[in-house]
C-alpha cells in the first residue's frame, strides 16, 4: 500500500525552489548534452509533437495554448471582479 504524503512544507518548498533555479554548471551541462537520446526517448518525444500538432492544428491555437499553460504554471491566471481566479 502506497502511503499518502501531505503538501511540502514552506521550507521543503523554498529548498525545491532555490534548487531548481540554481544555475547549471556548464561541465554539467555539457556532460549531459553528451548523452545520446535512445530510439524509444525520440519516438515518444516524436508522439508528442505530432499530437500536439493534431490537437492545436493552427499556429495561432498553438500560442494560445502556450499563453493559457504559462499563466497556469506560474500562477498569473487572471482574477475576475470577484477576486477568484478564472
Amino acid at each position: 500500500m502506497t502511503a499518502v504524503i501531505g503538501p511540502a512544507s514552506p521550507e521543503t518548498r523554498a529548498r525545491l525552489k532555490a534548487l531548481a533555479e540554481e544555475p547549471l554548471p556548464l561541465d554539467e551541462w555539457k556532460r549531459q548534452l553528451a548523452i545520446p537520446l535512445s530510439r524509444e526517448e525520440i519516438e515518444h518525444t516524436q508522439a508528442l509533437v505530432s499530437w500536439f500538432c493534431r490537437r492545436y492544428p493552427t499556429v495561432g491555437e498553438r500560442f494560445a495554448y502556450v499563453r493559457r499553460a504559462c499563466k497556469r504554471w506560474t500562477g498569473q491566471a487572471k482574477k475576475d471582479s470577484t477576486g477568484t481566479r478564472s
